[in-house]
C-alpha cells in the first residue's frame, strides 16, 4: 500500500463505501509483518515511497522465497540485491515473471507501473572490472523510476576517454562515478561537473588498494567539491541516493 492507496482506502471509510472492518483488514499488517526470522516493513513505501528490498546475502532460498511470497500479496514491485544465480531460479518457483540482471545481481519483479523521472543519471566506471557495482547502481536507479546513462571504461590512465563524453555527462542530473584501484576518478568529475556526485569505491585492485580501502580513503579526501562516498562495492546505495536526488 503507497501513500495514494491509503488516503483513497480513508476517502473510501468516510464515505461509507467501504466499511471499517475491510479496511481494518486492509491495513492490519501495517506497520510490519513478523515472519519469525524477518519483520517485513510493509509501512516502508508510505514512508519512502517504495517497499522493502530483500538484501539475499546470508538469507537461505526459503527465507527469500518467503519473504518474496509476502510482499507479492501486497502488490508490491520487488527489488532483491545480491542474488545469486540459485536464488533467481527459487524465486522463478513462485514467480515466473521475475527478471535478473546477472551482472548487477539483482533479481526484478514489476507488479506496479512506475513513471519515469525526467532528468538522468549518468553511471561512470573508472574500468571494465568496476562494471558489476556500477550496474547495481543503474539497475537500482532504473527500477526507482529513473532514465539512466552508463558511461563505462573512462578510468584516469585514459582521461581523454571521460573528456570525450563530457557533454553527455554534463546532461544528467545526478552523476555516480564507481571506481577501484586508486579511485582518483571521482575527483576528476567532481571537478568538471556542477551535478551531485556520488561516488562508489570498489573493491577492484591489487594488495595495497586493501579490497576498496584505498579508493574509499581517496574519495573521502577528495578536493573536489559537491562529492558524497558511499560504503566499499555499494551500488544499491549509491542508484538509492541518486534516485532520491534526483526526484527532488
Amino acid at each position: 500500500m503507497n501513500s495514494k492507496e491509503l488516503k483513497k482506502l480513508l476517502e473510501d471509510v468516510k464515505t461509507g463505501s467501504v466499511e471499517v472492518e475491510q479496511a481494518y483488514k486492509e491495513i492490519k499488517a501495517l506497520p510490519y509483518e513478523d515472519l519469525g526470522f524477518a519483520k517485513l516493513d510493509h509501512h516502508r513505501t508510505i514512508r519512502n515511497g517504495y517497499p522493502e528490498v530483500i538484501y539475499c546475502e546470508g538469507k537461505t532460498n526459503s527465507q527469500i522465497v518467503e519473504i518474496v511470497q509476502r510482499l507479492m500479496q501486497k502488490n508490491n514491485n520487488i527489488l532483491a540485491t545480491r542474488a545469486s544465480q540459485e536464488v533467481y531460479d527459487a524465486v522463478c518457483g513462485v514467480i515466473s515473471e521475475a527478471e535478473y540482471h546477472s551482472e548487477a545481481r539483482i533479481i526484478v519483479v514489476r507488479r506496479r507501473t512506475v513513471v519515469l523521472a525526467d532528468r538522468q543519471i549518468a553511471v561512470i566506471t573508472a574500468g571494465t572490472s568496476d562494471i558489476p557495482v556500477a550496474e547495481e547502481a543503474a539497475v537500482t536507479a532504473e527500477v526507482l523510476g529513473n532514465r539512466v546513462t552508463r558511461i563505462y571504461d573512462v578510468g584516469v590512465a585514459g582521461i581523454h576517454r571521460l573528456l570525450s563524453k563530457m557533454d553527455i555527462i554534463s546532461e544528467a542530473n545526478v552523476v555516480i562515478v564507481v571506481a577501484g584501484m586508486e579511485g582518483a576518478l571521482a575527483s576528476v568529475v567532481g571537478g568538471l561537473v556542477d551535478k551531485p556526485v556520488i561516488a562508489v569505491p570498489t573493491s577492484v585492485g591489487y594488495g595495497a588498494s586493501f579490497g576498496g580501502l584505498s579508493a574509499l580513503l581517496t574519495m573521502l579526501n577528495s578536493c573536489a567539491s559537491g562529492i558524497g562516498v558511499v560504503n566499499i562495492d555499494n551500488g544499491f546505495g549509491a542508484g538509492y541516493l541518486a534516485s532520491n536526488i534526483n526526484k527532488l
